[in-house]
């Protein structure tokens, strides 16, 4: 079996891998493997045509491959290794990777730091409890996404979309530019659950209209989808039998969540924080593995690719500082808890020597005005006010180091700004 060594390897050619294997070259690290599993970089940005990326990072609005490509034609330009339709096995403690090709079969590289960066992954039918067969027609909203935009294939005449996640949100409105009629949709939860800005582009502008409160409780057909069953759910999320409607259609797009490809993660030994479904991280982005850092998705799902990207920098910084032994592994951590209407926050610790550390976070309710607040042992350190807070959006802010206390971080609500 072939064994090399590396100083940096990135898993996953998507925008956080991307930009994590750049910086990490930039910052001096000698050689740096990228592996990815496609035939080619850019991971889920390939299928994504519509605009809307790069406004923080490049000022202008790009398409998804536009954004993309901006860091592939940077990546090919260096000597960063690309290893190419590469499935990553396993990944150890000791930073041992074992992959597979069909150019070199079996090898092993050992690394000095590994940056995870492998994405998330959809939900399926199953695991959101819709009954009935499996006929052909009950798609995730990435697989019609690549149909469409990829591969040149309309999936059906009639659909109607389970979730107002982001991606459910564009290809309605892809979905209906190309033809295909949106019947609807359908949200269990009485809030949307993608960004303002693609519920106003998305639905409202093609009069699509979105139902809350509302699911699919089974699917009609045994070979291709003939219809769903809808129904509306009562405060414990009961479907009231008494509001089922049948609706007649041909396709059943899921758009009901995210989930990090943890996989990898977990055989390696890696913590995992329930709230995000991704590795438990401390300032510089390193797991609870010493050695082995995590950006993009596959550490928290982000609403705008530019964040991806600077979490992939982020890991690159720490595990550039993690080789020229800068990171005191034995150094403990300052826990940084969630307060009041605060879901989750990333990172969830932070070394007390740590300059600077960039956080991203989301709220659990929507508020007008609001007061982002951090405390150490009750202490206020940061204060910042918001104006428009709700859960699709992610926050993002900085903190200084503040010792060694336990942070909490809450968002609380005012009156007025």
């Amino acid at each position: 079996m072939i064994s090399v060594k590396a100083d940096i390897v990135v898993i996953g050619g998507g925008p956080a891998g991307l930009a994590a294997a750049l910086k990490a070259r930039q910052l001096g690290a000698e050689k740096v493997i990228l592996i990815e599993r496609d035939t080619e970089l850019g991971g889920i940005l390939q299928q994504c045509i519509h605009d809307g990326f790069g406004i923080h990072r490049f000022g202008k609005r790009l398409s998804g491959t536009e954004y993309a490509q901006e860091f592939i034609d940077q990546t090919e330009r260096s000597d960063i290794e690309i290893k190419l339709d590469t499935i990553v096995l396993d990944v150890t403690p000791d930073r041992m990777i074992y992959a597979c090709n069909s150019l070199e079969g079996m090898f092993e590289i050992q690394a000095g730091a590994i940056i995870l960066a492998m994405g998330c992954r959809e939900r399926t039918a199953s695991q959101v409890l819709i009954y009935g067969d499996r006929p052909t027609g009950v798609l995730t909203a990435g697989a019609v996404q690549r149909y469409i935009n990829m591969e040149g294939y309309l999936p059906g005449s009639r659909a109607v979309i389970l979730g107002s996640g982001d991606i459910g949100l564009i290809m309605a409105r892809r979905m209906t530019l190309e033809g295909i009629s949106v019947l609807g949709v359908y949200e269990a939860m009485d809030k949307p659950g993608g960004l303002t800005r693609n519920l106003v582009q998305c639905l409202d502008d093609f009069d699509i209209p979105l139902h809350l409160a509302t699911t699919v409780t089974k699917v009609h057909g045994h070979e291709r989808v003939e219809a769903v069953t809808i129904a509306k759910l009562d405060k414990n999320r009961k479907p009231i039998l008494e509001t089922q409607e049948r609706i007649e259609c041909d396709l059943l797009v899921l758009a009901v969540g995210l989930i990090p490809e943890n996989e990898l993660s977990r055989n390696a030994g890696i913590e995992i924080d329930p709230a995000t479904k991704g590795p438990v991280l401390d300032n510089t982005f390193m797991t609870s593995v010493p050695g082995i850092f995590a950006a993009g998705n596959v550490a928290v799902v982000f609403d705008l690719v530019d964040y991806v990207s600077l979490s992939g920098e982020i890991a690159a910084q720490g595990a550039m500082d993690f080789l020229n032994g800068k990171i005191d592994c034995d150094e403990p951590y300052q826990k940084v808890e969630t307060g009041e209407n605060v879901s989750f926050i990333v990172p969830q610790r932070v070394r007390p020597s740590a300059n600077k550390t960039t956080f991203f976070m989301r709220v659990k309710s929507s508020e007008k005005t609001a007061l982002l607040e951090c405390t150490a042992d009750g202490e206020s350190v940061l204060e910042k006010r918001c104006r428009y807070i709700a859960p699709p959006e992610m926050l993002t802010f900085d903190l200084s180091c503040c010792g060694s206390k336990p942070l909490e971080v809450s968002m609380k609500k005012e009156e007025k700004l």
